[in-house]
């Protein structure tokens, strides 16, 4: 497992905060710094329970969620904008007994479900992007591609399958394109992402129009109006906060 994917567990919520609370037990039993100590585990224990609101969750999304979803509409008038449908991989569920095999995670399937349904409208090509979760075989590519036939009955016809980043995704799905002279691309993933993922597609010289689907900043009955601390919520407010640090890093590290 890469270094980077064990220093976003602990940085991330829930680690991050947890990391908080037990420096604030160090300090208390240890170090003899109660003041400190009350200060991490405060801090601490905030974090998680804004992190678990919902209405957090909504506030940042409407924050980060950039690009406009395409209407319906739109759909049949992609191929006059563009030349494929680029996916970006997101993750895979492992060896799940009901499948007897490994299977692309869920936000993978949504990304899947919409995808078909623009390609069945606008008749593009498809290229997959995702390499190994977690360095181990098979790529995220050709598990989803895999689904996309079986499931969708949507042919695909690029897979690139070795990025680890983002910034991978579009570095080298942008080669594979360039050897069919092809510039502009319609690119689906989540709408949280899709400021990231369009920003990295463009910087390769390719004209994106963005698919953006799954938006988190949009209003939900919730009890007490979403003050209430749910689990999912902690961890949608965890992926949002990972691509606001991803969209300050990004042009630092790789423009």
């Amino acid at each position: 497992m890469e270094l980077r994917f064990i220093l976003k567990q602990l940085i991330l919520p829930p680690g991050g905060f947890l990391l908080l609370i037990l420096l604030a037990w160090l300090l208390w039993a240890w170090l003899g710094r109660p003041r400190l100590a009350s200060l991490c585990l405060a801090i601490g224990l905030a974090g998680l329970w804004l992190f678990s609101l919902p209405a957090v969750m909504e506030w940042a999304g409407r924050q980060i969620e950039r690009e406009p979803a395409l209407a319906e509409g739109e759909w049949a008038g992609l191929a006059q904008r563009a030349e494929v449908i680029v996916i970006l991989g997101s993750g895979r569920e492992e060896a799940d007994p009901a499948w007897g095999s490994d299977q692309p995670s869920v936000t993978a399937i949504e990304r899947l479900r919409y995808a078909a349904r623009l390609q069945r409208a606008s008749s593009l090509p498809i290229l997959i992007s995702g390499g190994l979760h977690y360095g181990q075989p098979p790529s995220e590519a050709g598990l989803m591609a895999d689904a996309l036939q079986r499931d969708f009955g949507v042919a695909t016809r690029w897979r690139e399958e070795r990025s680890r980043t983002t910034w991978e995704n579009a570095l080298l799905s942008a080669e594979m394109l360039r050897g069919e002279g092809i510039r502009r691309v319609v690119l689906v993933t989540q709408a949280a992402h899709m400021p990231r993922a369009r920003w990295c597609f463009e910087q390769q010289g390719l004209e994106v129009v963005a698919a953006p689907l799954g938006f988190l900043g949009v209003p939900n009955e919730r009890p007490l109006g979403g003050w209430l601390p749910e689990s999912k919520a902690l961890w949608q407010n965890t992926r949002l906060l990972n691509e606001a640090l991803g969209l300050a890093v990004y042009p630092l590290l790789y423009r």
